[in-house]
């Protein structure tokens, strides 16, 4: 009697114990991003577009397959030790089952080992450096932020003609560093004459100006330098003060930014670049949501990375969906390889190859005769379909040793 007393205990607490352990109520998303230092305008934005996002595509319940979606936010602080740390607590300490971010390439290079460590998905956004989703990345690392190919690709189809003369100005840091060597590699028909690089927060862009102007003012030819450039102070105030165009024929050429940055942009009327997102460009109903929404609630238009934050969080959402909200990377990894997903800035897909997301590019152009104000004028010249640009799977060497089960990372 004793025994089967026992026993009917044993399986009551079974049948209690059971439902908790194997479906959590919860899924756990840690968002970090540099809330504080240079890059902070760009992190906000990626905070407000990923609870849009969220927002958008649960149709408002914040729950996905009954479970309910919890976001806990991390300031790296843009310090590469700082996220690498945020990003162990969140999966250690606050056992969160994805992670979101970083708005830094250095800082998301110091993550990507901590997500294989504890096997879980990091999807990165909006980081750009080539090397993430290249020769640094690990399995549990996606990206549906652009990539330094992608924007490279973008741009030299506006500025590689033959005649040109181009020379680049860059961050010192793995974005300015990554996004220069892959534009270098899109550079045919052109000559390509002198790459300068100056610290991330510099404040006077004088001598570096007047380093490029001593490396072009004498060659023959269109003169365009390109600009890769995150955070503020950017260039592009300078760059029309020292009026290198109408002194020495150098003109700028630059891919997007955020709204505020873009400002100066009217300054040089009828420039061209190439950019992932301008709310006034993409025509797709996810967009349309978005800027109206955004008005509704900012009195202003969805920005750069606002659009970036909404498209993790739609394809966050999606991936849920598909695996019955099972956020395991044993589950993740293979629904998202190869995941095709609608989002603000036009359908996107991971490439299963990398998990970096395929997507849209725009070239556009400043309108003519621009008047200043607070938001630029940029018209479309082109779409330019991921199925048109050329970007490379970086990651081969690492591809190839785990098909062999020799990783080393």
């Amino acid at each position: 009697m004793q025994r089967r007393q026992l026993m009917a205990l044993a399986v009551l607490a079974a049948a209690i114990a059971a439902p908790a352990f194997s479906q959590s109520k919860e899924v756990k998303i840690a968002v970090i991003a540099s809330k504080t230092g240079p890059l902070e305008a760009y992190a906000k934005q990626t905070i407000v577009g990923f609870n849009m996002g969220l927002d958008y595509a649960t149709g408002g319940t914040m729950m996905v397959a009954g479970k309910k979606l919890v976001v806990i936010e991390k300031d790296d602080q843009g310090k590469p030790d700082v996220g690498k740390a945020a990003l162990a607590a969140a999966y250690g300490d606050d056992k969160a089952d994805i992670a979101v971010g970083p708005t830094a390439s250095p800082v998301a290079l110091a993550m990507l080992p901590v997500a294989e460590e504890y096997k879980k998905v990091l999807l990165v956004e909006p980081a750009v450096a080539d090397s993430i989703t290249g020769d640094k990345w690990n399995k549990y690392i996606f990206r549906t932020g652009r990539n330094s190919s992608q924007d490279a690709a973008a741009n030299a189809a506006a500025l590689d003609k033959p005649g040109n003369v181009i020379a680049t100005l860059a961050n010192d840091n793995a974005f300015g560093r990554d996004g220069v060597k892959a534009f270098k590699e899109y550079i045919k028909k052109g000559k390509f004459v002198h790459e300068e690089y100056l610290p991330a927060g510099t404040t006077d862009f004088t001598a570096g100006l007047q380093r490029l102007v001593d490396k072009m003012k004498d060659q023959p030819g269109r003169k365009y330098v390109w600009v890769v450039w995150a955070g503020a102070p950017s260039p592009f105030s300078k760059f029309a003060e020292l009026e290198l165009q109408k002194r020495y024929g150098i003109e700028m050429a630059t891919g997007g930014n955020i709204l505020p940055a873009m400002v100066a942009y009217k300054q040089y009327p009828g420039m061209e670049g190439a950019l992932y997102y301008y709310f006034g460009i993409p025509k797709n109903k996810v967009n349309e949501w978005l800027v109206a929404n955004h008005y509704k609630q900012f009195k202003a238009p969805p920005d750069f990375f606002t659009a970036g934050g909404m498209s993790a969080a739609i394809a966050l959402v999606e991936a849920l969906k598909k695996t019955g909200g099972d956020a395991t990377a044993a589950k993740l990894i293979p629904t998202m390889e190869g995941m095709s997903f609608d989002t603000p800035k036009g359908p996107m897909t991971f490439r299963k190859e990398d998990h970096q997301a395929m997507q849209s590019m725009y070239h556009f152009r400043v309108a003519p005769g621009a008047r200043p104000g607070s938001i630029p004028d940029l018209y479309l010249v082109k779409e330019i379909k991921a199925s048109e640009m050329n970007v490379p799977i970086r990651n081969k060497t690492q591809v190839a040793t785990e098909a062999t089960g020799t990783v080393a990372r």
